[in-house]
């Protein structure tokens, strides 16, 4: 870095101490910070990376361990903990923030991976090489599914972790292997359930969008002085902003209903598995949803249970 050079009369001068002046004197250029950067930038987007998803794991935890505690109550409502949300928060923060930071550190290092991909692949993209452009191309590919696959399993992990208390990998591998043996059921409900919410995402979305057209266009009429909407000379913008707002807001609280969806669909399989309606193993879903499967409890739900 060039140093300018201010001859002595007009050198800045400290008015506070007359007989001090400041002087820059520069920046070194290969210290040991200088010489860390890269490596100190890389280490900031892991931790970045790696606190976001433990964050979104901490989320995705309690809410299961929540739904979880309302399928398990045997004698619903008085089985339910009084403050279900609260109780699998301290629960979750209390035993499982290790299970949840290793599997926020296995999805982090996949991302970290396509990140460092996409940076190879910009630098790379002025070579008009085919070959590596399609290799590259493979390479990213190949990352997204994975990391897709591992966002997918993570979550599944998290609700076996919020419902049995055990380490991530058990969780993982259980929670696995109870999808794949029943693989048909878990691509039904998964179409089902995407299509639904994109249904509703769609209907909130246009609402919003349709009302807030009709409201900075100014063709609602008899609101009232203090909400009309003044005449814009381009209304597009707020509608836009609107209508990503609803979006934003309609993603975060429609993922607390997939939350949902997904951990009592494990609970309901697990269920199926462990009991069977007798009096020693009764099931602990609903009654409607016995009667659509047509199965039944020797000691139905609500009644004393026996031993």
């Amino acid at each position: 870095m060039s140093l300018l050079c201010l001859p002595p009369q007009d050198q800045p001068v400290n008015s506070s101490c007359p007989g001090l002046m400041c002087v820059f004197q520069g920046y070194l250029s290969t210290g040991l910070v200088q010489r860390s950067l890269f490596n100190l930038q890389i280490y900031g987007v892991l931790g970045l990376f790696w606190t976001i998803n433990w964050v979104l794991a901490l989320g995705q935890c309690v809410l299961a361990g929540a739904f979880a505690s309302f399928y398990w109550a045997f004698q619903k409502p008085r089985d339910i903990p009084t403050f279900p949300l609260s109780s699998a928060f301290m629960r979750t923060l209390r035993y499982h923030t290790g299970s949840l930071a290793f599997g926020a550190l296995i999805l982090t290092l996949v991302q970290i991976a396509r990140v460092i991909l996409e940076y190879i692949d910009n630098k790379l993209r002025g070579t008009q090489n085919p070959v590596a452009r399609c290799i590259m191309c493979c390479f990213k590919c190949c990352l997204w599914c994975l990391e897709k696959f591992i966002k997918f399993l993570n979550r599944n992990a998290y609700i076996m972790i919020a419902i049995y208390g055990k380490n991530f990998c058990v969780s993982a591998k259980n929670a696995f292997m109870l999808l794949m043996r029943n693989i048909v059921r878990v691509v039904v409900l998964d179409k089902v359930t995407d299509l639904l919410l994109f249904f509703g995402k769609l209907l909130v979305v246009g609402g919003v969008g349709v009302l807030s057209f009709f409201f900075f266009t100014g063709r609602i009429q008899g609101l009232g002085k203090d909400i009309e909407s003044p005449q814009l000379n381009y209304y597009w913008l707020p509608i836009m902003t609107s209508i990503l707002g609803a979006y934003v807001i309609t993603s975060g609280f429609f993922s607390v209903f997939g939350m949902c969806v997904d951990t009592l669909f494990l609970c309901f399989l697990e269920d199926l598995e462990r009991n069977d309606g007798s009096v020693d193993r009764p099931y602990y879903m609903s009654k409607a949803l016995l009667k659509i499967l047509g199965k039944k409890n020797d000691v139905p739900p609500g009644d004393k249970r026996k031993k």
